[in-house]
């Protein structure tokens, strides 16, 4: 028997996969009452393209690793803003400047901030 993780395990996954790639700011936003687009969002940031990059793909090998389908991912290694899709969790790393310009989490601000600091490790 196959067995599908929640949302908040998806979440999790991500926020400690960043961490161990030295994600700094890592903000998660509980969309569940605010949006139907996602469960949780998750913004990230990055202090260069590679750094940008090498999050997004220990991410991606993460969620792939505990069977969680990647829906689709959204810019390419040039980018300073990349999007990946979880289906119920939306995982956005930023390079600061553009983070700092997009701030989503003023444009979220209805949505509750998760506390995610368990799974940080400093």
């Amino acid at each position: 028997m196959k067995y599908f993780l929640n949302s908040q395990e998806k979440l999790q996954i991500a926020v400690t996969a960043a961490d161990n790639k030295r994600a700094e700011d890592i903000v998660a936003l509980d969309m569940q009452e605010v949006s139907l687009l996602a469960d949780y969002f998750v913004i990230m940031s990055g202090n260069s393209e590679r750094q940008v990059q090498a999050i997004v793909e220990g991410v991606i090998e993460a969620e792939e690793k505990a069977n969680v389908s990647v829906q689709g991912v959204e810019g390419n290694k040039n980018s300073r803003w990349i999007l990946i899709d979880l289906g119920d969790v939306v995982v956005h790393v930023f390079q600061k400047e553009e983070r700092a310009f997009y701030n989503l989490e003023k444009l979220w601000s209805d949505a509750p901030v998760v506390d995610v600091q368990q799974w940080i490790t400093a």
